[in-house]
This record gives C-alpha cells, structure tokens and sequence, in this order.
C-alpha cells in the first residue's frame, strides 16, 4: 500500500465526508471508503445511543452476493450491543483503543473483550481478520465505532496491515466530525412533530433534483400526501390524537419509500415525497401502495385514509414551482372526487 497517495486521498475523503448533509448516505460512505483503503470484504458501522451501541451500516460482498443486498440487511442487522457486555465494538467505544485482531477466534480468555460467534454460525460465515476503529471527534467524543472485517488478499483472507490503523482511525476521525455536523445539520432540516423532513429541506434538495433532472434527463415525481377529514379527529379525539395520527403516517410514509425518496412534512396535514429518478407510471405505483398501505393500517383512535397528487418531469412541468402547482391541482382533484384516492393532473 502506498501510504503517501492514501494519506492524499483522506484529505480529499474528508473533503466530501464534511460535505454531506445526509446521514444516512454518510454513514454508508464512511463504511465504502475505509473498506477501501484496507480491502475489507465486510464491515459495520456502529452509532452509539448512551449505553448502546446501534447497528447502523452493514455491507458484506460474500453475504451480498449469496443472498442479495437487502436480505443481507436484514440479517446483519442484530440487537444493538449493550456497553456493559463485553464485545469487541464495545470494549473500543468505551477505551478508544484500536484492536487489530488476526483471528477472532483465538482471542486468550483474560483479554477485556470476546468475539460473539453466533451471528457466524447463523449465517455460514467466519470472522477471521478484524480492525475495529472509535469514530472520535477531536473532544475525544466516541460517537460510534467502526469493524473492518476479513482483509483480501488474492481472495485470500489475511491480518489488516498495522499501517492502516494510523490510516483508518485519521478516517474515522473525520467522519466523527463529519457526523456531528451532519447530526445538526438534521436538526435544523427535521419536523419536531413528525421527524420527517421540513419544508426547508425540501426546497433544498427540490433545487438539487430538478438540476440533475435538467442534466441528465432523470425523470422527477413529486407526491403530494393529504390526510382525509384530518380535523374530525382533532375534534373527537383531541390534538394529542392528532399528532400521534401525524406520526403514524409519517413512519409509514418512510417505511414504505424507498431509502433515496425524500419524505417532508408540506405543513399541517399534509406530506410531500420527492420521488428521485422516478417516472410517472412509478410515481402513480408508488401512491397508490402508500394509499393502500394507510388504509389497511390499524391507527390507535379511528381508521385514516389519505388523497394523493402525482405530478412528474418532463410530463407536467418545466420548473419546480409548476410542478409542485401540477401536484397540488390533482391533490385538490383526489380530495374533490370523494378522497382516499391518487389523481394526476
């Protein structure tokens, strides 16, 4: 490994990590870049929550071509860890130690740490070679933890070379600064109520969208969500009902888009989903599920429907305010032509 050009390619790394304002695509890439560096076929991203640590990125190229990426997901992603416990994530999220382990499985008993081998038996894997990394801001704040697993070599799994710890904590450095910005950043684009995106962020990544649309000729869909006869519950129920019913809708609405869909509280009762690289036929798909999904939803205090409108790039509209207006006009006609239904324009 040429350790000169890698140190280069970290400070441009930095670059782009400090400029992402998504978590979630952060947090992936963190995991993407560091597996990089050191050849790691597997690895996960830890975030920790006061005596917890979550399970917040799994990627696995073995696992992932046995099984599928989203299956992968699914079964990498375990209970989070609890601190006390002892755990090799654990043991470097409360010390900030690095461990650099050529095998898991010949961990001698009186180390303050132990390998958990059950998740490798579930899945027909082994563990062998582990670089385990404190994501540490410069207030020696551990915010999460990074596991390297299995380096490669010639498809061989070898130790992780000592050289990469210098290398992979100065990574996980700046990605715990990238995080805690990017954790602020949230904040300041997240619904207090609904803890989807605010119309704020909307705007924002409606400008970026509609740029790449006009690039590269990406369709655009814009969904645009209503609560059916929301205040009769206000009026039955009370406002707490009604937030709780906000609530309930918007996690479905996350549940049930795809993870690069951007869900936004538009205000009062009403969401607004930017539907990336999606074309009209995929955006009326897509609303009439959401539609059918809240239906069929047990809510606590009474049954919710909701109306939707579906406008799309190029079909409906050249510049971002028509198409929210195209949006908002089938909303209008959805609500008009007796509710719980998806209309265009």
């Amino acid at each position: 490994m040429n350790l000169t050009q890698a140190f280069r390619d970290l400070v441009q790394i930095g670059i782009t990590l400090t400029g992402e304002q998504d978590v979630e695509t952060l947090l992936e890439r963190i995991l993407t870049e560091a597996r990089r560096f050191t050849r790691a076929e597997a690895g996960t991203l830890f975030l920790r929550d006061g005596e917890l640590l979550r399970f917040s990125v799994v990627q696995n190229d073995k696992l992932a071509k046995e099984l599928g990426h989203e299956e992968m997901r699914r079964r990498l992603q375990a209970e989070p860890l609890n601190l006390r416990e002892l755990s090799l994530a654990g043991h470097v999220a409360l010390t900030g130690d690095i461990l650099n382990l050529h095998d898991t499985y010949m961990i001698p008993p009186d180390r303050p740490y132990a390998f958990d081998p059950r998740s490798d038996t579930r899945l027909s894997y082994r563990t062998q070679s582990i670089l385990v990394v404190p994501l540490q801001d410069p207030a020696h704040n551990i915010l999460g933890v990074l596991e390297l697993i299995n380096a490669l070599e010639r498809g061989r799994v070898v130790p992780f070379d000592s050289q990469y710890e210098t290398l992979v904590r100065s990574l996980a450095s700046q990605a715990a600064v990238a995080l805690r910005n990017a954790r602020l950043e949230d904040l300041s684009f997240k619904d207090a109520l609904t803890d989807v995106y605010n119309r704020r962020y909307f705007a924002v990544r409606m400008e970026e969208e509609f740029k790449r649309h006009c690039r590269f000729g990406e369709p655009l869909s814009l969904a645009l969500v209503d609560l059916d006869h929301f205040k009769e519950i206000n009026d039955r129920f009370g406002h707490r009902a009604g937030d709780e019913a906000l609530r309930d809708v918007s996690q479905l609405l996350v549940k049930h888009s795809r993870s690069f869909s951007i869900v936004t509280r538009w205000g009062g009762d009403e969401f607004a989903i930017i539907l990336v690289n999606t074309s009209k036929a995929g955006g009326l798909t897509y609303a009439e599920r959401i539609r059918n999904v809240i239906e069929l939803h047990r809510f606590t205090h009474a049954p919710i429907t909701v109306s939707l409108g579906v406008a799309s790039l190029p079909e409906d509209a050249t510049t971002i305010d028509d198409l929210i207006v195209a949006a908002d006009r089938a909303l209008y006609d959805a609500k008009r032509l007796g509710r719980n239904r998806v209309a265009v324009p």
